[in-house]
């Protein structure tokens, strides 16, 4: 376990994932592009989930490459991470389960939505949370549902919009969890005395 550890703190591992992490966000910002050119500006920060989440998890890595701990992007970037890490595996799998095929783009989707929950659960160690921090990232995941599922601004993708209501209970739940994951990796459980 020591050496996962020790690869997660190297600065070079850090620095590659800080590139992916980059890359990603700004791709799917591009994906995002034409949902986001027929959205109300004030709904703009809270469509493109998944960019945004691992927009946080490269501030959190900046903050890593600087010898910097900033709490609040770093419960931002578990919550979100988990939660639209495995909210998009969940869609492309019903997605495969309601029309029989998947195009290849939703098998990159899958592994890198799978990558986002895990290296956000495997940072968790390090992370520096406080209680407020906390309760800021929770005010914005529960907003963020309000915004997607009662303003109806939720990923424009394959037949979800068929399914609105029973993926917008999951998605709460899913909030739920990811919330108390946090609560549970960062302030309830003893953090390991490990520095980035």
């Amino acid at each position: 376990m020591q050496y996962i550890y020790w690869l997660l703190a190297d600065r070079r591992f850090l620095l590659l994932l800080f590139i992916i992490n980059l890359a990603g966000t700004v791709y799917g910002y591009v994906w995002y592009g034409s949902q986001l050119s027929r959205t109300e500006w004030l709904f703009i920060p809270f469509v493109p989930d998944s960019p945004t989440a691992s927009l946080f998890f490269t501030i959190v890595l900046a903050g890593f490459l600087l010898k910097k701990s900033w709490g609040l992007f770093q419960v931002l970037a578990l919550i979100t991470l988990f939660k639209y890490g495995v909210w998009a595996v969940v869609m492309n799998v019903l997605t495969w389960v309601w029309t029989g095929y998947l195009p290849w783009e939703a098998y990159m989707l899958i592994l890198s939505h799978l990558g986002m929950a895990v290296q956000g659960l495997l940072y968790a160690p390090f992370y520096r949370v406080k209680l407020w921090h906390l309760a800021v990232a929770a005010v914005w995941t529960l907003h963020n549902e309000i915004i997607d599922y009662v303003f109806m601004q939720y990923p424009v993708y394959s037949h979800l919009h068929l399914y609105v209501e029973e993926i917008a209970y999951f998605t709460f739940w899913l909030s739920i969890l990811s919330i108390f994951l946090a609560w549970f990796l960062t302030l309830r459980k003893r953090r390991l005395k490990w520095e980035l």
